[in-house]
C-alpha cells in the first residue's frame, strides 16, 4: 500500500474512533449511591430523580483530551430559561424564553440544536409548544400573540391569529382539533387542523361560577376530557370537548393538594394529573376523582428539587435513553420531564418506577 494512502486511512480510522468515544447517550446522572426517590423511605418508591439537562454537552460530551487535539473543543451550548417541553419521535422540544427560540434534542443522534427561525417564523416569546403525530410543531408565542405552526422540516406553515384580547400561553392538539389556551380572555380557543378555521370557544361560564376560567395558563387534553390550569383560580379545572364542566382539582393554600401558583399539567396513561406549582415548586399529582396521590420535588437544594418550575411533561417513548440512571432495583414505566427556569438543572428528567418482583 502506497504510504500517503496508508497515512489516509490511519487518519480516518483514527478520527472514526474519536468520533464513536463521543457519542454516548447521555452524559448526567445520579449514581446509585445518590439515588433520589419520592416518597422518601420506609414508604413505597414511585418515582426516581434520573438526571438533568441544562447544555449541549449533557448529551454529546466533551470530547477526550485526543478529541480536543484532533476536532478542538466541543462548544456548549445553554438552556437559558425553559418553559414548555414536548417530545416526539425520540425528540424534546424545549421553549426557551430566555432565548426566543426552541432548543431540539435528538436523542438518537446525540444532537442538539437551537431552533431560532427567521422571516414570517422568527419567534418574540415561545411559551409553550406541541408536536402533532405528523410531526408538525405548534408554538404558543405570548409576545407575538399567535400560534406559529411549522412542519416537520422546520419550514413555516402558518399562524393562527384571533382578536385583539389574544395572548396564548398553550397550545394542545386532540381529535383534528388545535386547542389554545386564552390567557386574555378566559377562553379556550378551538380550531379545525386542517384550515385552522375557529370552531368555538369553552366555557360558556359568568364570572363568580365555579366553571368560569380567570387565567388560563396550561391545558392538557384527552380522548373526553379538558384539563385547564387556572392560574387566577388556583384550580385546575376540568371539562369535556363540548366545554361542560366536570369538575376541579386543588384550592388556595399552602397545603398539600393546593395550590398558590399552578402551571404546567400533564395526564398519564392512567387519568392521573400531574401539576407544576411554582410557589411550592413541587408537582403534585391527583388520581381521576381529583383526589391526592403523592407529590414530588421541593425548593432547590440538590439534585432532583426545583427552581421555579414551570412545565411538566409524561413520555413512555424514550425510555431506552434513561435506564442506565434506573436503579436495579427498579422497572422504569415512563418519564417525566420538569423545566426549571432557574438553577443548575433546568430540564429535570424522573422516572416513574415500580419494584421488580
Amino acid at each position: 500500500m502506497h504510504k500517503k494512502t496508508f497515512s489516509v486511512c490511519f487518519f480516518c480510522g483514527l478520527l472514526f474512533l474519536v468520533l464513536i468515544s463521543c457519542s454516548k447517550q447521555l452524559h448526567k446522572g445520579s449514581s446509585v449511591n445518590d439515588i433520589v426517590i419520592y416518597p422518601p423511605p420506609p414508604d413505597v418508591a414511585r418515582i426516581q430523580y434520573l438526571t438533568s439537562i441544562s447544555s449541549s454537552l449533557d448529551i454529546t460530551g466533551k470530547r477526550s483530551a485526543f478529541g480536543r487535539f484532533i476536532l478542538g473543543d466541543n462548544q456548549e451550548i445553554p438552556i437559558a430559561k425553559p418553559y414548555g417541553i414536548a417530545t416526539h419521535n425520540g425528540k424534546i422540544y424545549i421553549c426557551d424564553t430566555g432565548l426566543n427560540g426552541i432548543e431540539i434534542i435528538d436523542l438518537e443522534n446525540n444532537n442538539f440544536e437551537y431552533f431560532s427561525p427567521t422571516g414570517r417564523g422568527q419567534l418574540q416569546k415561545p411559551i409553550n409548544c406541541f408536536v402533532d403525530e405528523d410531526g408538525n410543531l405548534y408554538i404558543a408565542d405570548g409576545d407575538r400573540k399567535q400560534i406559529v405552526i411549522f412542519d416537520s422540516r422546520g419550514e413555516f406553515l402558518a399562524t393562527i391569529s384571533d382578536t385583539a384580547d389574544f395572548k396564548p400561553t398553550d397550545v394542545y392538539v386532540k381529535s383534528d382539533k388545535i386547542w389554545v389556551a386564552n390567557f386574555v380572555n378566559n377562553k379556550i380557543h378551538v380550531y379545525d387542523k386542517g384550515n385552522y378555521e375557529l370552531l368555538y370557544k369553552l366555557p360558556e361560564a359568568k364570572s363568580g361560577n365555579e366553571d368560569f376560567l380567570y387565567s388560563p395558563t396550561n391545558i392538557y387534553v384527552t380522548d373526553e376530557r379538558v384539563y385547564v390550569s387556572d392560574f387566577g383560580d388556583f384550580k385546575v379545572k376540568v371539562y369535556n370537548h363540548q366545554g361542560d364542566f366536570i369538575m376541579s382539582v386543588g384550592s388556595y393554600g399552602n397545603k398539600i393538594g393546593q395550590f398558590v401558583r399552578p402551571k404546567g399539567i400533564a395526564v398519564d396513561r392512567e387519568s392521573n394529573l400531574y401539576v407544576i406549582d411554582a410557589g411550592f415548586e413541587n408537582v403534585q399529582i391527583f388520581n381521576d376523582q381529583g383526589k391526592l396521590l403523592m407529590f414530588f420535588g421541593g425548593p432547590y437544594q440538590k439534585p432532583g428539587d426545583m427552581w421555579l418550575p414551570a412545565k411538566v411533561a409524561i413520555d413512555y417513548e424514550n425510555l431506552e435513553y434513561f435506564k442506565e440512571y434506573v436503579d436495579e432495583s427498579f422497572n422504569l414505566k415512563y418519564l417525566i420531564f420538569v423545566s426549571n427556569q432557574y438553577g443548575p438543572d433546568k430540564i429535570s428528567v424522573y422516572g416513574y418506577v415500580e419494584s421488580r418482583p
